[in-house]
């Protein structure tokens, strides 16, 4: 193994959800994962017996600190509940981590900033996995909506996360375990992520969550919440973001600009790992006497190559190219991506918010 070139990955929590991480590096050719952790031993050995990760090339350890002390470790993946994020992100940064970490990366605003100056302070790459934004279909509609102008200015967004949890389970997600922010943080990051993105990142003047739509469940944690997205400009542009733990699984985005328009129903996860699509109109009108559309809508796919081209081999592709470097010392750590989280995490403190004030504008 060159270490100048492989970039060494440690990860903090043996949760299912990272088998995926797993499997993403172990199909890359510059990264490696040397080391798993977990306050239980017990599920690490069960985790690494589970996704063929072998004692003799990978420690196991029983405890965070343990692994954050392995000097050999370039790099931690965190996986852990987001309650517990805020505080091992910080002390992997002081350790000289470079982070990528599970969204909703903190439980608010004041504690991502905690975590983003530590990184910064430590010269370490800071990236969560929204894995979405690094999707070639991402790029794609990028260059042949909005740069092209074929979509013209962005005036509405449409955009959802919603997942269903069995009814058993839906009152044991405590704010303990969740955050917080409940479904908005760990759903709602998605569609308002995808709406700050159409924006190009421009943060809304206001938002406001819509009364008839936040639920809980008997112990407070929010299970579902609309709501509501002004952005000023020199013309306005509106949003309705929506998550929810009640209802089928959707990931709509749809958004309406003054000469075109994009449509896509699996923004977060595509229909098929190797393939993508989406589908626009551009100059769209009714026919004479209403009868009919002039145009019907074009559809643009994208061909992803297998899973060596997937949205988390492109994630992790951009990742580990900037960790390699900051060790040259060719790189310093890219900015845009912790701002694109400081961002979101605003926003979504700021609709957390709404809904603890009745429900009224919070204005940003």
């Amino acid at each position: 193994m060159d270490d100048n070139k492989t970039v060494r990955f440690g990860l903090l929590g043996c949760i299912r959800f990272a088998s995926k991480f797993v499997r993403t590096v172990t199909q890359s050719t510059n990264a490696v994962i040397i080391a798993i952790s977990d306050p239980s031993l017990e599920t690490a050995k069960t985790f690494a017996a589970a996704n063929n990760l072998s004692p003799e090339t990978v420690t196991i350890y029983g405890s965070y600190e343990e692994l954050l002390n392995d000097a050999s470790v370039d790099a931690v993946y965190l996986t852990m509940p987001v309650t517990q994020r805020g505080k091992w992100a910080v002390t992997a940064a002081e350790k000289k981590k470079h982070l990528l970490v599970e969204k909703p990366p903190a439980q608010d605003a004041t504690e991502l900033e905690r975590i983003v100056e530590a990184c910064e302070s430590n010269g370490v790459q800071f990236m969560d996995g929204t894995i979405w934004l690094h999707h070639q279909r991402t790029v794609k509609i990028r260059e042949t909506m909005f740069d092209s102008g074929l979509l013209g200015d962005v005036r509405h967004m449409y955009t959802t996360m919603t997942t269903p949890v069995p009814e058993q389970v839906l009152e044991r997600l405590t704010k303990e375990a969740m955050g917080l922010a409940g479904a908005i943080g760990e759903l709602g990051w998605y569609p308002i992520g995808a709406a700050l993105w159409a924006m190009s990142y421009q943060m809304p003047i206001s938002v406001r969550a819509l009364p008839s739509s936040v639920a809980t469940n008997s112990v407070g944690t929010i299970l579902s919440c609309s709501a509501s997205l002004q952005f000023g400009s020199t013309e306005t542009a509106t949003a309705i973001v929506h998550c929810s733990f009640l209802s089928q699984l959707s990931t709509d985005l749809a958004i309406s600009g003054s000469k075109g328009s994009i449509q896509m129903n699996d923004y977060v996860i595509p229909y098929k790992e190797d393939t993508a699509w989406f589908e626009y109109t551009s100059g769209a009108k009714f026919v004479d006497m209403d009868i009919g559309w002039n145009v019907t809508p074009e559809r643009v796919t994208v061909d992803c190559g297998g899973t060596a081209e997937s949205q988390e081999a492109m994630m992790l592709r951009e990742f580990v190219r900037l960790v390699q470097g900051i060790k040259r010392g060719d790189l310093e750590a890219d900015q845009r991506w912790p701002e694109i989280s400081r961002k979101t995490q605003l926003v979504v403190d700021a609709v957390k918010k709404s809904v603890d004030i009745g429900c009224e504008v919070v204005y940003l």
